[in-house]
């Protein structure tokens, strides 16, 4: 699952990790992405310590057995994580679904943890590159959910979301118990609090704030590639 930042990946990770038949894993690229652009997130030395940093070595493991012998991996990946300097190749291997946000939400969101964000840092070029990608190789739309429609009506969206790859849905992916994981990155000190104090995917609340002018441009160009992968959503029909 490839997602841009503040966005509901977490909530979607615990979803899939309350599967049974399921393995998650959470941001692997994330060491990686922080060693190579330099920058200074919450505990990012920590985080480059505590998990590997070598992509190569990442996506041998990625591609790999499912852990625990598990049928199902569900990879939670942010889609800026994957640099320009990561070979596209080992992706064949795997199923790729994307999630997306309405982007003045989740810039005004973004804007409080990255006061000057660009494009890239929005995961939505690679996401629209990633989409097209698989869409060329396997000659079948990838699933596109939106943010805003999962919230809207959890389980119909979950199981549209089954459906589209092929694995039963279960009721057991509609909550979960509060609380940390062994599967959380390091990192969810940092960020996880509302998550760990979770039990379903929230009910969607509309969030008013503004676009900061200078921003206005950066917004511009997020909506453009939004709505291509909007086009493609899956929807509640």
């Amino acid at each position: 699952m490839w997602s841009g930042p503040r966005n509901i990946s977490t909530a979607m990770l615990r979803s899939w990790g309350n599967r049974p038949d399921t393995f998650v894993t959470d941001e692997p690229l994330y060491s990686h992405y922080l060693l190579h652009t330099g920058l200074r997130h919450p505990g990012a030395d920590e985080i480059i310590r505590w998990q590997e940093p070598d992509w190569r070595k990442v996506a041998g493991w990625l591609t790999g057995p499912v852990p625990e012998g598990k049928p199902i991996w569900y990879q939670k990946h942010m889609a800026h994580h994957l640099l320009p300097r990561i070979d596209r190749e080992w992706l064949g291997t795997l199923t790729h679904c994307f999630l997306i946000r309405e982007p003045r939400e989740m810039l005004t969101s973004l804007l409080k943890v990255l006061p000057q964000p660009t494009l890239a840092d929005t995961g939505l070029p690679q996401q629209w590159e990633l989409f097209q990608w698989e869409q060329e190789r396997t000659g079948v739309l990838p699933p596109v959910l939106d943010a805003r429609d999962v919230l809207g009506d959890p389980p119909v969206m979950l199981h549209a979301l089954c459906q589209a790859l092929r694995v039963p849905f279960t009721d057991a992916m509609l909550s979960w118990p509060p609380g940390p994981r062994a599967t959380d990155g390091i990192w969810a000190k940092h960020w996880y609090a509302a998550v760990e104090r979770s039990t379903c995917f929230q009910p969607y609340t509309p969030k008013p704030d503004p676009v900061p002018e200078e921003l206005l441009p950066l917004l511009r160009e997020c909506e453009e590639l939004y709505g291509k992968l909007y086009e493609y959503r899956l929807n509640r029909a």
